[in-house]
């Protein structure tokens, strides 16, 4: 599926981030799809100082296509962090839509079309597994209770309507992201998406979902772990209890007046 024709140039300009760590495989192939899907779009590789060599790749692909860009980082750091920096260079270089996408083919570049179009009447637009025409592709029935459940339980401790917060297929108007305090967040993992999804649905940003198939990697590991898992639900029981008290307290405020 492409855009058309007419493309997404009422969007402004379009980057992409890609983080990278271990993807010497995965990451030549998913440029290319992001090219041939949307071709007025930019990528922004974020290379955690890969031991595999993806640096290196990243690099021979930007010298021969100047809508790819690379940034080096020090070390692995966590997706949150390299989004984090993503985000802030794009800012910083005048991008009107920030993309995230995973450069392990998880998230299919040739949905890409779909996220933006949904973009034009909306501030972020999220990439859903757990809505109608979405869904997931060789995934076992453990995997798929845990995050459909991690999402059931983070709309009851937040309040937030939203069936995938903790997916990270997502693309952000410009002015979304500096309306969220990026400088504040240090969360990572499932815990990253949703803490950004949260604070744009706090602040009043119009927020969508459209359906997409997550595909499960065919090469190299996948960087999910236990302490992500963890790290999520600790931190989404904490922000729930403070919402309930911060909510608690303000009607207190108001009833003694």
């Amino acid at each position: 599926m492409t855009s058309g024709a007419e493309g997404f140039s009422d969007l402004g300009r379009i980057l992409v981030i890609v983080p990278t760590y271990n993807e010497r495989e995965s990451l030549p192939l998913i440029v290319r799809r992001i090219r041939d899907s949307v071709p007025e779009a930019f990528i922004l590789i974020a290379d955690d100082n890969s031991p595999d060599g993806t640096g290196a790749i990243a690099d021979s692909l930007a010298q021969d296509d100047d809508h790819v860009q690379v940034m080096h980082r020090h070390g692995k750091e966590g997706l949150g962090a390299a989004y984090i920096a993503g985000f802030t260079w794009g800012l910083q270089n005048d991008y009107d839509v920030l993309v995230e996408m995973d450069a392990d083919g998880s998230h299919q570049p040739e949905q890409l079309p779909r996220i933006l179009e949904a973009l034009r009447g909306a501030d972020l637009v999220l990439g859903s597994r757990w809505i109608t025409g979405g869904g997931t592709e060789n995934w076992s029935k453990g995997r798929e209770v845990l995050s459909r459940g991690g999402n059931v339980y983070t709309r009851a401790m937040l309040g937030v309507p939203l069936h995938d917060a903790t997916g990270g297929y997502r693309a952000f108007r410009a002015d979304t992201l500096r309306g969220i305090d990026l400088h504040t967040v240090a969360s990572q993992g499932y815990c990253f998406q949703v803490d950004l999804a949260w604070r744009a649905v706090q602040r009043g940003f119009i927020v969508r979902e459209v359906p997409i198939t997550f595909v499960e990697r065919e090469v190299g590991s996948s960087k999910m772990s236990r302490a992500i898992v963890a790290e999520a639900l600790l931190r989404v029981t904490q922000w729930g209890i403070q919402e309930r008290a911060s909510k608690i307290r303000s009607a207190l405020t108001k009833k003694s007046r």
